[in-house]
């Protein structure tokens, strides 16, 4: 552990981990507060792919700060072998992976989850940047409910310092990815819209439109892009939330709608109020 960090900082217990990295609550005598600290092991990065995500999403995160829904980096702390992201805290074990994986949820819920969602999706395209990992693991929640999107490790710029405005490479995970980044070929910052889309669509039915038995099946069926509503899991959903599911998850991106006009959607501006029973289908 860095000698700055330990000098700043008391590490508690650990709150997760992933394939390089352990995230832990840290304690901060000088304002009292908890943080959450992310250590990562760069003795594990022996791909450069890897190594480059590592030095690129801390300054994503600086570029992107500011915005009430993205996850709010406070220092970086590094030496030969670790890298320490210390960030603010979310409650524990209540992301939004947890949350579905309850059950569905009601539409006013849904809305305002994905509201404040494309809220963030729709500032970070803003600055140039597209996340390319939108997925309920990735959308944590702080202690007073209000949503953060978090884990920046896939995230590219396509402005500023892209000429073209396009990105390439397959990154992201089976459920969520767009279809144009499995074709392999280059893509815009609606991939983030279309994954937007999937976390709806599972929101409101409980699974996702597009799945198999194993990942390779999973990217046929996102290929294929058939995208159904079961009348089983979507009778009780309202005309205008499948209204915009058809206009998120869009095979077609030129007809795919941006991050701006989801937030534009009667749905999303109504809260997903039902007007009436004569809407439900």
């Amino acid at each position: 552990m860095s000698e700055s960090l330990k000098t700043e900082y008391q590490l508690c217990e650990e709150l997760g981990r992933g394939r390089f990295g352990i995230v832990y609550r840290c304690f901060s005598p000088l304002t009292g507060e908890s943080y959450a600290c992310k250590t990562i092991d760069k003795t594990l990065l022996l791909d450069s792919t890897d190594r480059e995500c590592l030095e690129k999403e801390p300054k994503i995160l600086h570029l992107v700060a500011g915005h009430p829904n993205i996850l709010h980096l406070f220092k970086i702390y590094e030496d030969d072998n670790y890298l320490h992201l210390i960030s603010e805290l979310c409650s524990a074990g209540d992301d939004l992976f947890t949350r579905v994986s309850r059950g569905p949820l009601m539409e006013p819920e849904a809305a305002q989850i994905l509201k404040q969602l494309v809220s963030a999706i729709s500032y970070c395209h803003h600055m140039g940047v597209a996340h390319r990992d939108i997925k309920p693991d990735n959308i944590l929640f702080d202690t007073r409910g209000r949503l953060k999107l978090a884990d920046f490790g896939s995230a590219e710029w396509f402005g500023m310092n892209c000429e073209s405005g396009m990105m390439e490479g397959i990154v992201g995970t089976p459920y969520y990815v767009a279809p144009e980044v499995l074709r392999g070929r280059e893509y815009n910052e609606k991939v983030d819209v279309w994954s937007a889309g999937v976390i709806l669509y599972i929101m409101l039915s409980g699974v996702p439109p597009f799945f198999g038995e194993t990942s390779t099946e999973t990217f046929e069926a996102v290929l294929r892009g058939n995208l159904r509503f079961p009348h089983r899991l979507f009778r009780s959903v309202s005309p205008e939330a499948k209204d915009l599911l058809r206009k998120m998850i869009c095979k077609d991106v030129s007809r795919r709608i941006s991050a701006d006009q989801v937030l534009r959607h009667p749905w999303v501006i109504s809260g997903g109020e039902i007007r009436s029973m004569a809407d439900l289908t």
